[in-house]
């Protein structure tokens, strides 16, 4: 789909529908190519569970204690 500037003001449902159908839309300013908005892929690569920062902070014990560990020495019960 192309479309002008203009169009991207008062025509924006029609180049939602064109995302929706999985169409690049060529954004042209006076005739020219200025720039493409493409479709995102709705495809699912895989479970949440699997992702290597999904559950990393299993090891501290409390967030507590984990602001404590990253404070140091800087809060008043160390005076």
């Amino acid at each position: 789909m192309k479309v002008s500037v203009v169009d991207l003001r008062y025509k924006m449902n029609d180049v939602l529908k064109a995302l929706d159908r999985n169409e690049d839309v060529n954004i042209l300013y006076h005739g020219k190519l200025k720039g493409i908005i493409k479709a995102q892929s709705s495809t699912v690569k895989g479970k949440i569970a699997d992702h290597p920062f999904f559950g990393m902070s299993k090891s501290t014990e409390s967030v507590e204690d984990e602001m404590n560990r990253l404070r140091g020495g800087r809060h008043l019960d160390d005076f």
